[in-house]
């Protein structure tokens, strides 16, 4: 599995409830994408920064998605270009569903 950490400054501070509404439009984008296992949308608590943290089945899927095309979108949209970080994920402790996985 691999985590991405996907960061990017805003140019203008946004509330929690402005990240919301925001990120609540664009969830539903992510309902069945192929290789991806969960995602958490954030902002920082200063509201200056925003971004997400997927969990993928494989950098492959992943890269996929964070096409150049992707990065204009994220532009257009909060008006800052994103950074992506890859960091292998070998083990997942998930206190929902009362599982670990190590992805094998």
């Amino acid at each position: 599995m691999i985590t991405a950490h996907v960061q990017f400054q805003l140019p203008n501070p946004i509330t929690l409830e402005q990240a919301r509404e925001i990120m609540s439009g664009t969830a539903p984008n992510y309902l069945g994408m192929d290789g991806l296992i969960r995602k958490y949308y954030l902002l920082s608590e200063d509201g200056k920064s925003a971004g997400g943290i997927y969990l993928w089945e494989s950098r492959a899927q992943a890269e996929q998605v964070y096409t150049a095309e992707w990065g204009q979108h994220i532009m257009n949209k909060y008006g800052a270009a994103p950074t992506v970080t890859y960091f292998e994920t070998p083990v997942v402790v998930d206190n929902v569903i009362g599982e670990i996985s190590t992805g094998s």
